[in-house]
Formats: C-alpha cells, sequence, structure tokens
C-alpha cells in the first residue's frame, strides 16, 4: 500500500511555515523541504499561502514524480458535521444544536427544526483555528520512489524594496539605506535563508486577488525580540541582476514588515544646482529653476524611494532607477522659486527653398538667470534640439538631436546672461 506523507506547510494560520525566501521586488519564491516515505506526497497549503500564488509557479524540486493533483478542502467546520455545536439564540441562554452542513451553517435544534446561524453565535468543545471558514488547498503528488526534495512556488504575497535617505548639509552629504521586506498574507514564515534580488524581472501569471494587508510597523515578532537581528550582505551580480543574502534566520510575521539596515554607501560625487531640462522652441518663454541633485555611489544601488534632509529637514522625496557603481543619478525635488530664468530667441538668419519654406535657420538664445538666495548658486540648463542636422554653437554638426547646454555660477541676489546658438539645418 502506498504511504501518505502530509507536509503541511502551515497546519493552522498564524503557525510560522519554515521555508527559504528568494525575495524579488513584486514576487517571492517560497522553497519549503519536504519529505516522502513512499509513493504519495500530500502538502496542504493554506488559503492565505493559496490566494497569493501565482498560477503555474508550483513545482517538486529535486523530487520526481509522475502526476500532481490538486484539490480544495472543505473548511474546519466541515469536520463537525453531524457533531453537536452550541447555539446562542439572542438574549435566550445557549443551546445544544446538530450541525447539518457547515457550507451555510445549517444546524437542527432539539426539536427537529432546521435553522440558518451565524458563525459569531456559535461555540464549540473545542479550540477552533484561525479562519475556521476558509479552505484549505491539497497538492498530491505521485511519485516513482521515496525520497526528499523541494516544494517551490512564486507568490505576490511577499516582496521586499529599499529606501534611501540622503542627508545634505555645508559640510557635505551622506547616503544611506534601508529594506523593507513586505508580508501581505496572514501566513507568518519562518524563514531560514533569504536572498533578496533587485532587477528587472518578470513573471506572466497573476494571482487570484489575496485580502487586503494590513502592515505592521514591528521589526521583529514578539517572541523573537530578543533574537540578534540579521545583516544584509552583497552577493554580487547575478545575470543583470542584483543579489544579497540576509546573515541570519529570522521571522517573518503575518500582515509585517520587517525593516532591516541596508547599505551605507560612499559618495563620491554630490552636487546641488537649480536646472531646467526642457526642448528647444523658437518662442520666448520665462519661468523658475528646479532644484536639482547630482549624485555618484561607490556600489550599485537598487532602484528605490529616496527621501533627502538638508540640515536635518525633509525637503523632498522620489525615486531613483537601479544605477551601476560609479553611475550618476540625477533628479528633481520641485520649483525653486528663487531662482528664476528669462529666455529670449532672435532669429540670426533664415533660408528658404524654391517654394518659400523655411529649410534652414539659425537662432541665438539668450538666458537671463537671476537669484534672491543669500549665496551663490549654480544654474543648468539643456536644451533637447530636433532635426535633420543641428548645429550648437560651434560643436560638429548632430543628426536628427542635439543637446544645447549651459551652466553658470548666479551669484547671491545676483544676475547672470548667457547665450548659445542655434542651426537646424531641415533641407
Amino acid at each position: 500500500m502506498k504511504q501518505l506523507l502530509t507536509a503541511a506547510l502551515a497546519a493552522a494560520l498564524g503557525t510560522a511555515s519554515a521555508a527559504d525566501l528568494r525575495i524579488y521586488p513584486s514576487f517571492t519564491e517560497v522553497r519549503e523541504p519536504v519529505r516522502a516515505t513512499g509513493t504519495t506526497l500530500t502538502v496542504t497549503l493554506p488559503e492565505a499561502a493559496w490566494a497569493g500564488l501565482i498560477p503555474g509557479t508550483l513545482d517538486l524540486d529535486g523530487l520526481p514524480f509522475t502526476s500532481a493533483v490538486q484539490r480544495q478542502d472543505p473548511n474546519w467546520l466541515a469536520s463537525l458535521e453531524g457533531k453537536t455545536v452550541f447555539l446562542k439564540r439572542g438574549a435566550e441562554a445557549t443551546q445544544p444544536v446538530t450541525l447539518i452542513r457547515a457550507r451555510d451553517l445549517l444546524v437542527r435544534d432539539a426539536q427537529g427544526r432546521y435553522l440558518t446561524a451565524r458563525y459569531e453565535d456559535l461555540s464549540f468543545d473545542v479550540a477552533p483555528p484561525v479562519n475556521p471558514l476558509s479552505p484549505t488547498q491539497t497538492l498530491t503528488f505521485t511519485l516513482p520512489q521515496a525520497g526528499a526534495g523541494t516544494l517551490a512556488y512564486l507568490t505576490r504575497g511577499v516582496t521586499w524594496a529599499p529606501r534611501y535617505t540622503l542627508r545634505a548639509s555645508n559640510q557635505g552629504a551622506q547616503l544611506s539605506a534601508l529594506a523593507d521586506i513586505r508580508n501581505g498574507t496572514d501566513l507568518a514564515y519562518d524563514v531560514k535563508t533569504t536572498e533578496l534580488y533587485a532587477g528587472d524581472v518578470e513573471v506572466r501569471g497573476q494571482p487570484v486577488p489575496a485580502p487586503a494587508a494590513l502592515y505592521s510597523n514591528r521589526a521583529e515578532a514578539a517572541d523573537t525580540a530578543t533574537t540578534a537581528a540579521p545583516t544584509i550582505n552583497s552577493q554580487g551580480e547575478l545575470r543583470g541582476l542584483y543579489r544579497y543574502a540576509l546573515s541570519a534566520p529570522f521571522t517573518l510575521p503575518a500582515n509585517s514588515v520587517v525593516t532591516l539596515p541596508f547599505l551605507a554607501p560612499r559618495l563620491t560625487q554630490f552636487e546641488r544646482y537649480a536646472g531646467l531640462n526642457t526642448y528647444f522652441t523658437p518662442q520666448n518663454t520665462s519661468g523658475t529653476l528646479s532644484r536639482f541633485y547630482r549624485l555618484k555611489a561607490d556600489e550599485r544601488l537598487p532602484g528605490g524611494l529616496i527621501t533627502v534632509r538638508e540640515e536635518g529637514r525633509l525637503v523632498g522625496q522620489t525615486n531613483i532607477p537601479e544605477t551601476a557603481q560609479g553611475g550618476q543619478i540625477e533628479f528633481s525635488l520641485g520649483n525653486d522659486p528663487d531662482v528664476r530664468y528669462t529666455r529670449a530667441v532672435q532669429t540670426v538668419s533664415s533660408e528658404r527653398n524654391a517654394q518659400g519654406n523655411p529649410v534652414k535657420t539659425t537662432y541665438r538664445v539668450t538666458y537671463t538667470f537671476e537669484s534672491s538666495k543669500d549665496r551663490a548658486v549654480r544654474a543648468e540648463v539643456t536644451e533637447i534640439v530636433g532635426g535633420r542636422r543641428i548645429v550648437i554653437d560651434a560643436a560638429p554638426a548632430r543628426q536628427n538631436q542635439a543637446r544645447a547646454e549651459l551652466r553658470v555660477d548666479v551669484p547671491a541676489g545676483g544676475k547672470v546672461t548667457r547665450s548659445f546658438t542655434v542651426a537646424v539645418d531641415n533641407s
């Protein structure tokens, strides 16, 4: 006779499931060790795990099987059908009734009358599990022989994201990062080994919608509060992905966010400036520049939210992209009303074809920058110019697109004027 081994990832919701996690920005690969002593292996997944599971990703790694059958098992109440439970009816005393049908809570009283009860009005001789009305999903593998393997599946219920803090002052700037590991399911994980991956990884399947997560800001569960928190160590690059590993096991509670110190890269470049990125137009314009930051770090940075603090005060938040070691990051935190510009465009020359249409036009663009700050500020303007052939000042001609750039230091409370020429040839 075939032997049956039930490997429950969680006997009840709220009981931590021992597993290895490979956590990506939008999903996680859960890897659970299993062992079959015979030719049948039955794995029971609680509904909390199944709800976030990406269809088509369940696999048995390292243990060959000839078939797998998935089915939904009845909830805990189904095991009480035909047995006595206790019903409270209004202000009356609790009375024993027989549970006839768990699906719609049909019961029969001592007089033989049938009625539909509410779950909150029922009580039992045994303690019910968490979410006793939720069914479970069972996966039964038929094996050619006994052995050990790993049950693996992808879930959208567990994700991670880095978040950075740039602390700047007149003395310089520092960049630090935290890693938020989110568990949006009702299933806790007792994690043995954890790997974090950053990069562009797509999976096609979409899970059945899971219940809305109620995130906790606790870093650890109460029963693990005395355990030393793991550290996050870089494991290098893996085919374009950034790979990190946690140094020790930890518990990822249900409906929680575990936050750990992540990176503390050294900045090799840091600049503040007032900037404008725009497209060339022959029309006159004016406005204010924006508050820009430019930086480089001595290690690779996964994409994530960055919070900027100046002199300890919050001045803005934005998102930065994934950046290679030494790569340049530029971002804006909104308008700087103290640095204004006026842009005037003059047509220097214009050549027309036989039909009278302009084919080559040369413009002179003049920017006047005015600052009301009590310190000097760098102003930078970049204009994207389109055309078949473009010449910016005396630079070599470019085709299709060119960049006109101005870099100037504006003194405290001062005004500066700078110009460049643009020749656009569409002949």
